[in-house]
């Protein structure tokens, strides 16, 4: 995959308020290119801004994850698709990746969600499943495979396994990235940006060290230095 190390990483807008990303944003001008939008900036106006973003010359991936009956979900695809974003989650069962591959249109990438990575192998025990997380990653992943998902959000700890199984047709994208010496936060399953890259992921999403960092520039610039670093070593 030939990305320059600045777009490869993606700066999760997990902030209250479309003014404090405009901020934000204006913070790390040229510096960080692409960005995601969740939950609580997605419910506060951020549907609208990723449309202003995208305008201006920015990458957005909406971390949305999608799962709901296929009519819904591909409907809602179909919603998303006009936004201008790049990529869009959805969580990683069949039929929900199958309505979000057949209604996706003007070039946005669907992302399948394998299992989160505030999880770890009792809380899957805890709702209910009988495989752990190394082994409902890989059954998620050849679905999503078989199904033509454009790529996997997964942790950093399964990126190697899962470039054994889909090679190099789809995208890896891995949350849980924290520079060395930063705090986890509610994370369980965490990675360097270095060690994330060598294990094979394409994009890293990467929040509170940048955002909550006294100056995020600087952390934003520290983290495509390392990405690069170890580009060079490949």
């Amino acid at each position: 995959m030939r990305v320059a190390p600045r777009d490869r990483l993606i700066v999760a807008l997990d902030l209250s308020s479309v003014e404090a990303a405009e901020a934000m944003v204006k913070r790390l001008g040229e510096t960080v290119s692409f960005y995601k939008i969740g939950y609580q900036l997605a419910y506060a106006g951020g549907l609208a801004y990723t449309r202003t973003l995208a305008d201006a010359g920015k990458q957005v991936f909406l971390d949305l994850k999608l799962h709901d009956i296929g009519n819904t979900v591909a409907e809602g695809v179909k919603s998303v698709s006009r936004l201008g974003a790049t990529f869009l989650t959805v969580h990683a069962y069949p039929q929900t990746m199958k309505a979000a591959v057949q209604a996706r249109e003007r070039n946005l990438q669907i992302l399948a969600v394998t299992v989160l990575t505030s999880y770890d192998d009792r809380d899957l025990a805890a709702a209910g499943y009988g495989a752990g997380v190394r082994a409902t990653v890989a059954e998620r992943a050849k679905n999503a495979l078989e199904i033509g998902v454009d790529g996997l959000i997964c942790s950093p700890a399964e990126a190697a396994n899962l470039r054994t199984i889909v090679g190099s047709e789809m995208l890896l994208v891995t949350p849980g990235i924290r520079p060395a010496g930063a705090e986890i936060g509610d994370q369980k399953r965490v990675s360097t940006p270095a060690a994330a890259i060598q294990a094979g992921a394409d994009y890293l999403v990467v929040g509170r060290p940048v955002v909550a960092a006294d100056d995020p520039k600087a952390a934003a610039e520290a983290i495509i230095a390392e990405i690069a670093q170890q580009e060079a070593k490949e």
